[in-house]
């Protein structure tokens, strides 16, 4: 039943079930549970593997937005003169701020590196800072000049010490259009960020966002720990982390519902890539893909993970388009470098 809830969940509104919305977390948990069911069930009381069987089929449509079954795809790292290859990474303000020669520009140096190798057309960024100050990163000239990307749009806050911070859209094809919408408050600073960008004769639009986060700090990660270990105050701790989840939940739920009704009204064929802070059996994954189609799931295999911590089943950051583009390939690329796993993908204009 909890499986079949599961299920179900992408459907229901998390304004009006916030904590009912989290049992998308624990979806891979019971699918697993489904099948060892199904197994014990087929050696032990064959009838009984039927209730196990059922709920398979019901929840069909769920497991295959999980798991991806494309066995023999590879990704060919030459792309074709008729694809545009598309980048979206969640850079984590690119690990270090301000110049120096310690491990954290070490790491950021290894990130632009690795930009560098993929070669995207065009390149989706969330959390990604820049400064004018002449002793902090300057990540807009490091990208724009340095990897030869001329074109760009940045949706900036300032964080103090002449430092933005936002999402950041680069392309090697001109950008003749931009806008950004902001999400209502009390959410992240962020927005939804769009670019009109030209192809030859052929216009499109790219989207990316980053979506608020469950903004978990050390002292709520180790109290995940413990819930982890059955240690310290269980019941505590586990209200506490339940009620934090919930509430960002239900602010990505306005959030998705915002950008749904945004995309639809786009009039160019859409692209849109971003840190979802949201797994794929949830209402903002469902509400936001719509008849989209993910990169991910066309053309790659397995859970997918985009994010390093927590749990190996969290796919939170994507590359969806929608029908009017055709998917050649789409890879992860797991470094260490930020929190989160850059996903590529090869994309056709029909």
């Amino acid at each position: 039943m909890a499986f079949l809830l599961a299920c179900l969940n992408p459907y229901i509104n998390p304004g009006e079930a916030p904590l009912l919305s989290l049992i998308s977390l624990a979806f891979p948990f019971l699918l697993l549970l489904v099948i060892v069911f199904l197994i014990w069930w087929l050696l032990v009381r064959k009838k009984w593997a039927l209730l196990s069987g059922i709920a398979l089929l019901l929840g069909g449509g769920e497991i295959t937005s999980f798991f991806a079954v494309n066995i023999f795809n590879s990704f060919d790292e030459k792309k074709e003169k008729d694809h545009v290859r598309v980048a979206t990474w969640n850079v984590a303000r690119f690990i270090e701020m301000v110049k120096n020669n310690n491990m954290g520009s070490q790491t950021r140096y290894k990130m632009l590196k690795q930009i560098g190798q993929v070669n995207a057309d065009i390149l989706c960024f969330q959390e990604f800072s820049s400064s004018v100050r002449h002793d902090w990163y300057n990540n807009i000239v490091a990208v724009g000049k340095g990897l030869n990307y001329p074109y760009h749009y940045f949706s900036h806050e300032k964080d103090g010490d002449s430092l933005f911070n936002g999402s950041v859209i680069f392309s090697r094809f001109p950008i003749v259009d931009t806008g950004m919408v902001r999400f209502p408050r009390p959410t992240l600073p962020e927005a939804l960020v769009f670019t009109d960008i030209k192809l030859g004769k052929k216009m499109i639009r790219v989207y990316t966002t980053h979506l608020q986060s469950n903004q978990f700090r050390k002292e709520d990660l180790s109290k995940i720990q413990e819930l982890k270990g059955v240690k310290g105050n269980v019941l505590g701790n586990a209200r506490y982390i339940l009620s934090k989840l919930s509430v960002a939940i239900t602010h990505r739920s306005i959030q998705a519902d915002m950008i749904s009704s945004i995309i639809s009204n786009s009039p160019h064929p859409v692209i849109f890539c971003g840190d979802l802070n949201d797994v794929p059996n949830s209402y903002t994954y469902k509400t936001i893909k719509g008849d989209m189609q993910d990169a991910f799931l066309r053309k790659s295999f397995g859970v997918g993970r985009t994010y390093s911590s927590l749990s190996p089943t969290l796919r939170i950051d994507y590359i969806l388009s929608d029908r009017n583009f055709g998917i050649a390939q789409c890879k992860r690329i797991t470094t260490k470098s930020s929190d989160h796993y850059m996903v590529v993908a090869d994309l056709k204009l029909k």
